[in-house]
Order: C-alpha cells, then sequence, then structure tokens
C-alpha cells in the first residue's frame, strides 16, 4: 500500500526549503517525480521505498512557497526530526506539471485556476 506522507510545515531556512513530515523518511528514495493530486488540490512527489512508493503530499497550503523556492532556485528537501532528503528534479518537475495544468482543464477547472492563481 502507498503511504501518503502530509507536510506539517514548510519554512526556507540556509538557503534550502525545508519540508517537515509527520513521520519518518529515512530509507525512501527520491523518484524525481511529480504527480498531480487534483481532486485534493495538490501535488505528490515520489519517493521510492523498498517495497513501495511513498507519496509527499504538497497540500495547496504550501504552494506559494514553493514558488518562491522555485523563483529563486533553492533546494528543496524533506525532513523529519533530524533527517533529511533533497528532493532530487524538484523544480524541474514541478515546472512540467504546472505547465501541463496551466489551461488544460482535463485537471479540472478548480484546480487550473488554483494553480494559475499562484505560479
Amino acid at each position: 500500500m502507498k503511504k501518503r506522507i502530509t507536510i506539517l510545515k514548510a519554512n526556507i531556512t540556509e538557503n534550502k526549503l525545508l519540508l517537515e513530515t509527520n513521520e519518518p523518511v529515512s530509507g525512501l528514495v527520491p523518484g524525481e517525480q511529480i504527480l498531480v493530486d487534483s481532486e485534493q488540490y495538490s501535488f505528490i512527489y515520489l519517493m521510492e521505498g523498498q517495497k513501495d512508493y511513498s507519496f509527499i503530499v504538497l497540500t495547496e497550503d504550501i504552494w506559494p512557497i514553493l514558488k518562491n523556492a522555485k523563483v529563486q532556485e533553492i533546494p528543496v528537501w524533506v525532513t523529519f526530526k533530524e533527517e533529511q532528503t533533497e528532493l532530487i528534479n524538484f523544480h524541474d518537475e514541478l515546472e512540467y506539471v504546472i505547465s501541463n495544468i496551466k489551461g488544460n482543464s482535463n485537471y479540472g477547472n478548480e484546480m487550473v485556476a488554483k494553480v494559475e492563481g499562484i505560479f
């Protein structure tokens, strides 16, 4: 079963965007891919575990800080307590999904409006 990992807090510090999670991320490897959950208005960064994928859920409430990090080209890291893992290829993937969503009603009009309003 795929695990959804929630972001509790997002902040830029020491020239990194730190996405603090609600559970450990050790043993997970960045999947270097972002998916779209247009029903929950979120982006999903894939992490690969030994047996299955885990989803880092990036809800719309943190999109403004994602945009800020993207504009400044700040690396994105997922953290839990002392653990930190860089989300490799994050900005390229985010740019790709944003460009696919803009003006594309296949994602639903509300998702398109939310993405266009922030990005």
